[in-house]
């Protein structure tokens, strides 16, 4: 009921009997807690109402309070005596009364002003008489004095009579008691100031009901407009009620926040784990769901790679499919060049599978090729160092041949090291079958406006970590390979190139580390790690294409002239000549490389091809 309209009781404070100096200020101070509460109902003396009117400008608070006092404060003049502003707008009360006529034995100029309570004075000793007469009359009839049965009195009985009496009183208004023992009624004033005179004016009464006439009012600062009063404001939707101990219709509103809503007027709750508070906190809704679209800024950059990496790609394979038979493809080891850039090829159809919406057949294609199209490019890089290795070390200790240098051996060992990768994605299906997921966690700001969840694969960064690693234990066991032939004659080999490009793939996959997992906590962790994957993927592709093939390209297209047979030179010659140039490297007598190491080649092969012997040719063998 106090909530809905009834009277409630911010606090009560007592005023001491015998108060000391300062307590009607700490009385102010106290009422100021509740500053919302405006109204004061005051049940003291006048000598006490003045000094609590007194100790409100102290505090600077004239017209901040709304005072309504009891009939002992009533129309009196001395409560409000220089404190007008104060007092202005108080209510007050006094019993319903009239002024007793024509008994009065004083001065026409006299300023004497007959007190309120005279009538009620009166009538209270008449109530008293007819109380007594009636009891007398029904106890002792007929007898003159008191009888026995009102010897002594009985105060019960006496009572009674009391409640009944019915007479006119000494005003010749009528006096009887109502059921709650209560006179008649009540007038109720209000202090008002008007035209710098200040008076009680009577706005209503109460007998029965309330009887109150609204336009007679008037509030300080909002004329007829009635002030309001209340211990606390009403909560917003979103807010829940914290009510203080002790004062049960007083309360603090707190926000609901982060992701709660509001359940009732007094309770916050969680929205569930996929959903996030409504703009104003009355109910939960579902968090948008997003995902890599084509045309993110984000996905720009990568598509774009992957296209021009694709189209280059097939260039490079329509030119060596057409120039196949041709000196520099056939010394350029066809077999495992087709091979890498089927690789290379596999690296830049990956960019469109990141991008692709993430579904059931999408996550299984990413677990294939993700890591698939480098182990191909890395396989067919490592075979050929490591055959470049074998040869030339063979070279420094025999002239005959290593084993497993043919191209069946060599696409052999290739493809055997491939299925090392799809064996792995096998057991990977088998042990945790593929799926998308919605992320909703990584997402989750302290903002509920921008949480959002994630539509993605479900391959954590550490399933991602163990899908590349073979990959990358690949690509650093052929840049160890590329370090160890990169003293090879360059007249023979790609150990140069290769070497080259495996730096430079190093130093992407490199910066790759930090920038991936450096975004665990960024608001836009999927764009940023998609991107960053699908960019280094196909830089490394496009490091192995431009190093490796373009140059090809470039002199089969510009310069057919030097895509002609050179001598053939003899497997013995190209050892022997390796030996050689280690022998020259390590005594520090080398000249340019291209002339120094050619002109021994080309020495070391006069005797051997006039001894008419067969050895197996550097144009079947391509380095």
């Amino acid at each position: 009921a106090r909530e809905d309209g009834g009277v409630c009781i911010a606090q009560s404070v007592k005023i001491p009997r015998e108060p000391k100096a300062g307590e009607f200020d700490k009385i102010i101070r106290r009422l100021l807690e509740t500053s919302n509460a405006r109204a004061v109902i005051i049940f003291a003396n006048e000598d006490d109402i003045r000094r609590v009117l007194e100790a409100a400008p102290r505090a600077n608070q004239t017209g901040h309070f709304f005072w309504m006092g009891s009939d002992s404060w009533g129309s009196k003049i001395a409560p409000v005596l220089h404190l007008e502003e104060v007092a202005e707008g108080a209510v007050t009360i006094l019993p319903k009364r009239m002024s007793v006529r024509d008994r009065e034995r004083i001065g026409q100029d006299s300023a004497y002003e007959q007190e309120g309570k005279v009538q009620f004075v009166i009538d209270a000793v008449y109530a008293m008489g007819h109380a007594l007469h009636a009891m007398h009359r029904d106890l002792c009839p007929g007898r003159v004095g008191l009888c026995p049965r009102m010897d002594p009195v009985d105060g019960s009985q006496l009572l009674k009579y009391i409640r009944s009496v019915n007479f006119s009183g000494i005003a010749g208004n009528p006096v009887t008691f109502s059921e709650n023992e209560d006179t008649p009624g009540y007038d109720i004033y209000q202090y008002q100031l008007q035209n710098s005179s200040a008076e009680y004016k009577v706005i209503g009464s109460w007998t029965d009901h309330l009887h109150l006439r609204i336009e007679r009012m008037h509030w300080l600062g909002s004329g007829q407009q009635l002030p309001r009063s209340i211990c606390s404001l009403p909560c917003q939707p979103g807010e829940r009620k914290k009510t203080v101990k002790g004062m049960p219709c007083c309360w603090h509103c707190e926000p609901c926040t982060g992701y709660q809503y509001q359940v009732d007027r007094y309770t916050c709750k969680m929205c569930p784990y996929d959903m996030r508070p409504t703009e104003n906190r009355t109910g939960c809704r579902p968090i948008p769901i997003i995902k890599l679209e084509w045309d993110s800024p984000w996905a720009v950059l990568p598509l774009f790679l992957a296209v021009v990496g694709i189209a280059a790609t097939l260039f490079v394979v329509i030119t060596f499919v057409r120039y196949n038979d041709t000196p520099i493809v056939r010394a350029s080891g066809r077999e495992l060049s087709y091979v890498l850039l089927v690789g290379i090829f596999v690296c830049y159809a990956t960019t469109f599978l990141m991008i692709a919406e993430p579904d059931l057949g999408t996550c299984s294609l990413r677990r294939i090729f993700l890591g698939l199209g480098m182990s191909i490019s890395y396989v067919a890089l490592l075979t050929k160092t490591n055959r470049i290795y074998r040869i030339f070390e063979q070279g420094k200790r025999s002239v005959s041949a290593p084993r497993f240098i043919s191209p069946a051996s060599q696409l052999a060992i290739t493809f055997s090291l491939i299925w090392l990768q799809l064996l792995g994605i096998c057991v990977w299906f088998v042990v945790d079958p593929s799926h998308s997921v919605v992320d909703f966690q990584n997402q989750r700001t302290l903002d509920p406006r921008f949480a959002r969840g994630v539509l993605k694969c479900d391959i954590s960064d550490l399933s991602l970590i163990c899908l590349l690693g073979y990959s990358m234990l690949l690509m650093v066991t052929c840049t160890v390979y590329a370090i160890k032939t990169r003293g090879v004659p360059e007249t023979f080999n790609e150990a140069k190139p290769i070497g080259f490009t495996m730096y430079t793939t190093c130093i992407v996959w490199l910066a790759f580390i930090p920038i991936f997992f450096g975004t665990s906590q960024s608001a836009d962790k999927l764009y940023i790690q998609t991107t960053a994957l699908t960019v280094s993927v196909s830089l490394s592709a496009s490091v192995s294409l431009g190093m490796l093939y373009m140059p090809k390209v470039y002199i089969i297209l510009f310069h057919p002239e030097q895509n002609v047979p050179k001598r053939k030179r003899s497997l013995k010659a190209i050892v022997t000549a390796a030996a050689m140039s280690n022998k020259f490297t390590q005594k520090g007598n080398f000249r340019p490389n291209g002339k120094a190491k050619s002109e021994l080649c080309e020495n070391l092969e006069a005797p051997v091809l006039a001894t008419k012997q067969t050895y197996v040719t550097y144009t079947n063998h391509a380095i």
